[in-house]
């Protein structure tokens, strides 16, 4: 039998140990790493050579898409498998964007964890039906392109003259594309606009 061997990262020590004893108890299963960090998976993984890394998106240091991507670059052989506690439709974008292998939430069945971890380990995919329905029900972004990148930039702590300096606009045109977005995303202000178009993965 094929042992697969397993990195789990969390942050929270009593799911991070309870993740590990449930693993344990499959014969064909062996956690080599436990990590409570975003930042000290790659390093984990290139020491242990995991097959499938169980990972949290909400991690300290850098969250779990941003590591799921670096250890795909670090590591490709290595299979990755989001575990999330909100089942955000922008979230199953960016991690089909760095190419993970499963998405569930936490409040899956431990039997459903256990087999998604074989079928990621022998090369299949895993999506959470939760998460892929609501994927479906979000609608396409109502924001043009030049929106989309003046809110990003935004986003990202970039003041309207700034970001009119960046993408070759005058201040006023910054301004106007916040205004729309803000009206076509329906929210209070620029904070809820970011807000709703990185929940929806618009951004």
């Amino acid at each position: 039998m094929r042992m697969i061997r397993v990195l789990i990262a969390e942050d929270m020590r009593i799911l991070r140990e309870a993740l590990c004893g449930l693993l344990e108890l499959e014969s064909d299963m062996a956690v080599v790493a436990a990590v409570g960090s975003g930042d000290r998976i790659v390093p984990a993984a290139l020491e242990h050579r995991p097959d499938v890394a169980v990972i949290d998106i909400e991690l300290p240091g850098v969250d779990g898409l941003q590591a799921a991507a670096e250890l795909r670059d670090r590591l490709p052989e290595c299979r990755t498998l989001i575990l999330t506690a909100v089942g955000r439709p922008g979230n199953l974008r960016r991690g089909i964007a760095a190419q993970v292998a499963g998405f569930m939430v936490k409040d899956s069945r431990p039997q459903d964890l256990t087999d998604a971890i074989r079928t990621v380990a022998a090369g299949g995919r895993v999506i959470d039906p939760q998460l892929a329905y609501a994927a479906l029900d979000v609608a396409g972004s109502p924001l043009t392109a030049r929106e989309a990148d003046v809110l990003r930039l935004t986003a990202s702590g970039a003041t309207p003259r700034e970001v009119s300096a960046q993408l070759h606009l005058s201040y006023g045109t910054v301004r106007n594309y916040l205004a729309s977005a803000v009206i076509k995303l329906g929210a209070r202000n620029r904070v809820d606009a970011i807000r709703i178009a990185t929940a929806a993965g618009w951004l």
